[in-house]
């Protein structure tokens, strides 16, 4: 093997299509204390040495920045180094100076004065900060402080939303594994549609996914944080026997090639066309797993072997929801099994207004509220009534000329409407569509039933010419909240 094989992630930007990751650095110091930045870098160069130059990790994985910084500052191979980041804010409102806040934390943490590729995270899609986020973050892109953006648990719709506004994202970091094939599916079209590249994480399902686990029982004290996730996601993919089918499989495949079943694993998840690199958890200290991280490259998986992993993966449970979803949806398949290590409370987009009749009303701001004198959302009693709905968000029109990513953006306006006032999408009884060109109707209509798939409301969708310049599509819904007995109402 003449090295490792890398990737054009961005203009400028190569990356090794093995990454490591450095999450564990936050489980490795989980009760004992922060790792010596200097010690931990000195164990970083036998990865850049093998060729593993990439290196993936955030702002919430313990000291991993100062980490890479310490490596970064001591010169030598940290010039050949990548270093890829991700920021999580708090959800709720964002303003500029956060975001440039943020960033500069971070470059202060990696002793650099470019980022090579930032990665942000969305907790509450109806909020639209983090668009604004998005683009500020593109501001200093073009300023130079960052080589290239990326997203993190990104889902289809949300990332064709960013880049049919003009937001050059190039990669989306999602779960992605033998068990869990979300990202093969809307995801991916989107990514070939837009030119975004995938960064695949689980792909070993926290050490799950090996021989070692073969013929033996579920363990019932998870070691590591990953391994406390990604058995919630084998119970979730039909639980433990069904997962023993799928590594006698891929044993048996890796048998065939005299290598172990991560190899199979990582190279499965690899040779997929959106999938610009895997990232395999690196201990830092520990190097034995290089080796085998080398020994991905040298194999090949033939129809036969995709063959028999395909159909064991189609014995298992879809993952439910879309990437991501696990943080943000219910079932959450996190660690805990819910988010309070990561969040404390999702604030409501909208500030809800009472008049002396006991209705409620929300504002989200447009022009046009005060102008035609007229609110985003009503609430009386039980029924909720929601304003005709574009893709305006502050000067711009969100979407693009994409009307499936105009449509999911109305949504999510909607979304915070009702949330604002107490409600949800599941109370939606009624949408109304009108589409400027009905040539549109379809693309609109399929990203209405991505939404109400499991709602089911009744719908009306008209051609109508809609006021505005940019506008595809406009939707207005009526929804009913019912309260039970001792509720009260928001």
């Amino acid at each position: 093997m003449a090295g490792v094989p890398t990737t054009e992630l961005a203009p400028g930007l190569v990356i090794s299509r093995v990454l490591n990751g450095l999450w564990q650095v936050a489980d490795l110091e989980r009760g004992r204390g922060q790792l010596d930045p200097r010690q931990a870098a000195g164990d970083m160069a036998p990865y850049v040495a093998a060729g593993f130059t990439t290196f993936d990790m955030a702002d919430h994985y313990g000291s991993a920045e100062l980490i890479a910084g310490a490596f970064h500052a001591a010169g030598g191979d940290g010039s050949r180094a990548q270093f890829l980041t991700k920021w999580v804010p708090e959800p709720g409102a964002i303003d500029r100076a956060h975001v440039r806040s943020a960033v500069e934390r971070a470059l202060k943490r990696l002793r650099t004065e470019r980022i090579d590729l930032l990665q942000f995270h969305a907790w509450h899609y109806p909020d639209p900060s983090w668009l604004d986020a998005l683009f500020w973050l593109d501001d200093m892109r073009r300023e130079g402080l960052l080589g290239a953006l990326g997203v993190t648990n990104f889902d289809a719709a949300h990332l064709r939303i960013a880049c049919a506004s003009g937001i050059p994202v190039v990669s989306n970091q999602v779960s992605h594994s033998l068990i869990d094939q979300r990202a093969s599916g809307p995801l991916s079209a989107v990514c070939e549609r837009y030119g975004v590249k995938l960064l695949a994480y689980g792909t070993l399902a926290g050490g799950l996914l090996s021989e070692r686990w073969l013929g033996r029982p579920e363990p019932t004290e998870p070691t590591t944080w990953s391994q406390m996730k990604y058995l919630r996601f084998i119970r979730a993919a039909g639980g433990w026997d069904r997962f023993q089918a799928l590594l006698d499989v891929a044993a048996r495949v890796a048998g065939k090639h005299g290598v172990s079943v991560p190899v199979i694993a990582s190279r499965l998840i690899l040779d997929q066309p959106a999938v610009a690199g895997v990232i395999l958890g690196a201990r830092l200290g520990h190097t034995g797993h290089l080796a085998e991280n080398m020994a991905i490259f040298d194999t090949t998986l033939d129809a036969e072997d995709v063959a028999a992993l395909s159909d064991a993966m189609q014995s298992l449970d879809p993952i439910p929801g879309d990437c991501g979803d696990e943080y943000r949806a219910p079932p959450f398949l996190t660690a805990s099994g819910d988010l309070r290590d990561h969040l404390d409370a999702i604030p409501p987009v909208f500030e809800a207004v009472t008049d002396d009749n006991g209705r409620r009303r929300v504002f989200s701001g447009t022009p046009w509220e005060d102008m035609a004198g007229y609110c985003r959302a009503v609430r009386h009693g039980d029924q909720i009534s929601v304003a005709g709905t574009t893709a305006t968000h502050g000067d711009r029109v969100i979407g693009g000329d994409d009307p499936a990513a105009q449509t999911h953006f109305v949504i999510d306006k909607i979304q915070a409407a009702l949330e604002s006032l107490g409600g949800s999408l599941n109370d939606v009884t009624r949408t109304r569509i009108f589409v400027n060109d009905i040539a549109d109707w379809e693309a609109v209509a399929r990203a209405h039933g991505e939404r109400f798939a499991a709602i089911r409301p009744a719908n009306t969708l008209v051609e109508a010419r809609l006021v505005g310049q940019g506008y595809r599509v406009e939707i207005e819904a009526d929804a009913t909240k019912r309260t039970a007995p001792g509720d009260t109402v928001d």
